[in-house]
């Protein structure tokens, strides 16, 4: 399954203490130049890559566990998208298919409609990035239903521009001084079964948070006939790399059709293939209204899709459009990126992330700070505490190992609060991810020692 990489070992190849010195001369001009509100986990300075390797300006290589989060679904640089973004980009680059058109459109509407979760069909907008589907689906769906209100949840994150900003509710920072943002957002708790109050089931504690919708907000601050829309990711992403468990989804369902709002699933990092099946909803055996798409659907370049039923995409020209959103070179890396994801990539990361997890809920047992391990395909958390009884965050030591195993050549990020993210690229091998994991056991192994002293 894996394309040639950077390595002739499957392994990482450090060849100089990080950062090195050409990184240490482009940290210094990015402190100078670049917007310092840019978050940064560690000094890594990407030159090159292949596949599952990336390699930086001072010929370190290292193995990829982020993915450029969740995004190079196909590997960096896949043979077969690189091919498919030449050949566009000597044809045609631009023309706006806002004002003009393009087959290319059509052509990937077409594909989209036929794996889409939704029944019956469908319509697709065209934006840039996951915040631009987001709020093109907030737009679309106060068109649609001519209501005002939506409800979002706690521990989500949808973008950063003001309208997807309003729905985030992952740290507090993201939103400091930007006030006031959309009105009408209200947050609810979302289902993290780790965390329960003790003493209840996941089965009723996952009732309990859909149900928190009719029992509070719309009988205090939200009368359900002006709710627009529900915005749920199927797995929080930034939240924590937290499934919602079906049967939550599936109360969703019923609020929502009994009440005429409109379902949003945001799988701008969770789908694509990442679970194993193209959306992570379908998981749940739950249709949606809207879904969001971006990152992992393009293999890299900004892309961004709002993809509704039919019916439901009614409003008329004039009411939303975007300058480059559908560029034809963008079209090409996605119809070529789901065509390794449908000959083998999104199997691979089922199979792969059956691996994962068989191997780290081990640590549960064996390691005194791993607390959980949840997730589908390649979207695994596994969250850092102080211990299993108050299983009590730490972000800093989550961060410490993180940075260690920068340090050992794997990249990982964290998510949430106190959780480590593997979300490598889709076309990782069962190798490649055992020499990942070895690192990334180390580097818990010596956190939990720092924190016995």
């Amino acid at each position: 399954m894996p394309i040639s990489t950077l390595t002739s070992t499957a392994g990482p190849k450090l060849k100089t203490k990080l950062p090195g010195p050409n990184a240490q001369k482009i940290l210094k001009g990015d402190a100078q130049y670049v917007s310092p509100s840019y978050t940064r986990s560690y000094p890594l300075v990407a030159k090159r890559g292949r596949g599952v390797v990336i390699e930086d300006v001072d010929g370190n290589e290292f193995l990829d566990f982020s993915a450029g989060i969740a995004v190079v679904s196909t590997g960096h640089c896949h043979p077969e998208v690189v091919a498919a973004i030449q050949k566009q980009a000597a044809e045609l680059i631009h023309m706006s298919g806002t004002d003009f058109y393009y087959e290319s459109l059509i052509t990937l509407a077409e594909r989209l409609e036929k794996i889409a979760p939704m029944s019956g069909p469908v319509r697709v907008y065209y934006g840039n990035s996951g915040t631009e589907a987001i709020e093109a689906a907030m737009k679309m769906a106060r068109y649609h239903t001519k209501r005002q209100g939506i409800v979002a949840f706690y521990g989500a994150f949808h973008g950063r521009t003001m309208g997807a900003l309003s729905l985030t509710a992952s740290k507090v920072q993201q939103r400091r001084r930007f006030f006031p943002l959309v009105p009408g957002v209200a947050h609810v708790p979302y289902p993290d079964v780790y965390h329960r109050p003790e003493g209840m089931t996941e089965s009723q504690y996952s009732l309990e948070c859909a149900r928190f919708i009719e029992d509070k907000v719309f009988k205090t601050i939200m009368p359900p006939e002006e709710c627009a829309a529900i915005f749920i990711e199927p797995i929080q992403g930034e939240g924590g790399y937290i499934p919602a468990p079906a049967e939550f989804m599936k109360e969703l369902r019923r609020i929502c059709d009994q009440h005429g709002i409109l379902l949003v699933a945001d799988e701008v990092q969770c789908g694509s293939g990442r679970t194993g099946k193209w959306w992570a909803i379908q998981h749940t055996g739950v249709e949606p209204d809207i879904i969001t798409i971006a990152k992992g659907i393009a293999s890299g370049m900004p892309l961004g899709l709002t993809v509704a039923r039919a019916e439901i995409m009614d409003w008329v020209p004039g009411s939303h459009a975007s300058t480059f959103g559908g560029n034809p070179v963008c079209i090409e890396a996605a119809l070529a990126t789901m065509n390794v994801l449908e000959q083998g990539a999104m199997r691979n990361a089922e199979v792969v992330g059956n691996h994962i997890q068989r191997r780290t809920r081990g640590w549960v047992d064996t390691h005194p700070m791993v607390g959980d391990v949840r997730g589908l395909g390649l979207m695994i958390g596994v969250e850092i505490v102080r211990d299993k009884l108050s299983k009590a965050q730490v972000p800093d030591a989550r961060d410490r190992v993180v940075e260690l195993a920068f340090e050992r050549g794997a990249l990982f990020l964290g998510a949430g609060p106190s959780t480590i993210r593997i979300a490598p690229p889709l076309i990782i091998s069962e190798e490649q991810t055992e020499i990942g994991l070895d690192i990334l056991e180390e580097c818990i192994s010596i956190v939990e020692k720092e924190q016995r002293k």
